[in-house]
């Protein structure tokens, strides 16, 4: 972690280090809100902590911009913790384990925290700066954007006098967001039944996929492991009976599945005929997913002969229905906006209970019908199988504003400072600007961030150079912002 010392700029890496060093992953926050705190007392601001953990740092106006309106800058202090079957870290109790790799800032085995905590580390580092000038600053980090933005949905912001506000959760350089689709996640549970039988143990597992953000990554068409695994279910249900002990995959409800296990139990007869099937779907895979996923690998390992509590037929039949018939992926292209994602979901986490699948998937939309009507969807098939399904954290579209006083502010200080016009255009992921629309009248926003690719993965890498740029751009436009 020392390479970080000579990057630019200073400030901000240091204390994305900081940041880095306590576990600060969704429902995992305190350590780092108090965190926040603590900076706030040591450089003498103002500051709010609720009791989620959400966090507001307020700065007053440098001399000069005491009349300039106060500007709001938003992040979120959550990560998305995923990391490599073989890494050992501990992403409840340890630190990240930072490192450079030319351009990059990347973390040994996990996911780096980019997002969000690049947000965090900007505003921490403007925030202890003498020298940066800039109107009334009300820093807004909240928690838990990760899975549902639970803390915005229930943070008091009536402390705020701000109606402008940047949204630092964006992963492209020079593209500037103006709205986000609507999102809930839809939790899943089908009733199963257990017998106790004998057979030979096989272990199924898809792997090598290439995952991504469930949001902006949905239109790559990467392949969920999950459903890959209700392929699989199918293809040998169709050659063998057989029983599942246990089947689990993916981390994240908003994170593409990159990995499936399945334990089934089989007649022993049927051996040589379901590993040849295995084989034969791993060879399919590869051609199919060749572009999107050239690293996928379907595989089979015998365990021997096992006593076990299994799924039994009719438990079994469900399984592979649900897998083989729940949508996923796109499901609609906007209307408006040309190339752009509307509606889509994905299904981010499976598991085999005592007594029941449950699943947890994403749903997003940039028309609210449209994600009510899809989740419709989803809740009958669960309901013809007997099961329920219940929402978690709906949050508001952010809708395009019209008369934005902001974006021509943006255009002007990013085209004097790179000489080049910004591009403005909307995302099918989440962001909390549509929730805190709700809370702050006539909030005008814009959402930006450095360049930071393959997020909610372990690949996820940081660009440095993009870094700083995106900090000469925020202090730039903090300093002309009283012209």
């Amino acid at each position: 972690m020392s390479t970080l010392e000579h990057l630019y700029p200073e400030r901000v890496f240091y204390y994305f280090k900081q940041i880095a060093a306590i576990p600060h992953g969704s429902g995992n926050t305190k350590a780092i809100s108090d965190y926040l705190v603590k900076f706030a007392k040591e450089h003498t601001l103002t500051w709010y902590q609720d009791e989620a953990n959400n966090v507001v740092l307020v700065k007053e106006a440098s001399k000069g911009y005491e009349k300039a309106p106060a500007i709001i800058i938003q992040g979120h202090m959550d990560m998305v913790c995923e990391k490599e079957k073989d890494c050992a870290l501990d992403m409840d109790k340890e630190g990240l384990r930072l490192y450079v790799d030319g351009d990059f800032l990347k973390a040994e085995g996990t996911t780096l925290g980019g997002d969000d905590g690049i947000a965090v580390a900007y505003a921490l580092a403007i925030l202890e700066s003498d020298e940066i000038s800039h109107p009334k600053l009300e820093v807004v980090i909240t928690v838990d954007e990760e899975i549902g933005m639970l803390g915005a949905a229930v943070m008091d912001l009536s402390m705020l006098t701000g109606h402008t506000m940047l949204n630092i959760d964006s992963d492209e350089e020079g593209i500037f967001l103006t709205g986000c689709a609507g999102g809930m996640a839809l939790n899943v549970s089908i009733p199963v039944t257990r017998v106790r039988q004998t057979g030979k143990k096989l272990s199924l597992i898809v792997t090598g996929l290439s995952g991504g953000h469930s949001g902006s990554e949905i239109d790559k068409e990467h392949g969920n492991a999950d459903l890959l695994m209700g392929r699989l279910l199918y293809g040998i249900f169709s050659r063998s009976p057989f029983g599942i002990l246990t089947l689990h995959g993916g981390l994240k409800d908003n994170a593409i599945p990159r990995e499936c296990e399945a334990e089934i139990l089989i007649p022993a007869e049927n051996t040589q005929i379901v590993c040849e099937y295995v084989k034969e779907l791993n060879e399919i895979l590869k051609k199919e997913l060749v572009e999107t996923d050239p690293g996928v690998q379907v595989l089979i390992e015998e365990q021997g002969n096992a006593e076990a509590e299994i799924l039994d037929y009719h438990s079994v039949s469900r399984v592979i229905f649900y897998l083989r018939n729940v949508p996923n992926g796109i499901q609609h292209m906007s209307q408006l906006l040309n190339g752009q994602v509307e509606t889509s979901l994905n299904l981010g986490i499976l598991e085999l209970k005592e007594d029941a699948l449950t699943s947890l998937t994403s749903i997003r939309s940039s028309v609210k019908t449209r994600k009510e009507d899809l989740c419709a969807r989803v809740t009958m098939l669960v309901e013809m199988l007997g099961g329920e399904a219940e929402v978690e954290g709906d949050y508001p579209a952010w809708e395009y504003r019209m008369d934005s006083a902001l974006r021509p502010q943006v255009e002007k200080v990013y085209e004097e400072l790179f000489h080049k016009k910004p591009v403005f255009s909307t995302i099918h992921a989440g962001l909390e600007c549509g929730l805190l629309s709700e809370k702050i009248p006539d909030l005008d926003c814009v959402s930006f961030g450095p360049d930071n690719f393959d997020i909610h993965t372990p690949k996820e890498h940081l660009s440095i150079s993009s870094t700083a740029r995106v900090w000469d751009f925020l202090v730039a436009f903090l300093q002309q912002a009283n012209v």
